[in-house]
């Protein structure tokens, strides 16, 4: 039983309107999931920038009121991405749009990309679990777009205070689901260590 009619045309966002099972969506493409902790390299070295960005975001937070997405794209999720990108010299696309089939297109919020890795970052206002299935799809359309297969793929959801990864064995074909999350301000020197190493490993 497939989730998507493949007569009809989607996009990653009308996916993610779909609110179905994602072990269910990604099965329909040929790939597996599961959820478990992913225990993610951090980056060891000096980040000096770090007490800096949490200090701006702290002061800011009371007088911005994150009700919608571009706000919290904006205010939360565009200084991390930003100092990402000062750190690991990483090319930087926002809004790149994609399209690999009728059934894997759309555009990705922002798309990073560093020699050999990959990392595709979906911001939404809320419900992470059925952003996730936009993330995944987003991760398969990757997956079959990249010419190299040594490329790593890494995504991550997120509405600016909270973030969840999701990974992709390209190899096997099996996208993991973390089941871990990472706040902001109270876990950003864990999230930027992370999105570092992830680009520079």
């Amino acid at each position: 039983m497939k989730v998507l009619d493949p007569n009809q045309s989607y996009t990653f966002s009308k996916i993610f309107e779909l609110k179905v099972e994602v072990d269910e969506l990604v099965k329909d493409f040929g790939y597996t999931f599961s959820r478990k902790l992913l225990n993610l390299p951090q980056y060891q070295g000096q980040l000096n920038r770090l007490q800096q960005l949490e200090e701006r975001i702290t002061a800011i937070l009371p007088n911005v009121l994150l009700s919608t997405e571009i706000a919290r794209r904006e205010i939360l999720i565009a200084p991390v991405i930003t100092d990402l990108v000062y750190y690991t010299n990483a090319q930087l696309r926002i809004e790149y749009s994609l399209k690999v089939s009728e059934q894997l297109q759309g555009s990705l919020d922002y798309f990073l990309h560093n020699h050999h890795h990959v990392i595709v970052i979906e911001a939404k206002k809320g419900d992470l679990d059925y952003g996730f299935n936009q993330l995944a799809t987003q991760l398969i359309a990757l997956d079959q777009w990249l010419d190299s297969k040594e490329i790593n793929l890494l995504g991550a959801v997120t509405t600016g205070n909270i973030w969840q990864f999701g990974c992709l064995n390209r190899e096997n074909k099996h996208i993991d689901q973390g089941l871990e999350s990472y706040r902001v301000p109270e876990d950003l020197e864990p999230l930027i260590r992370i999105l570092v190493q992830a680009l520079t490993s």
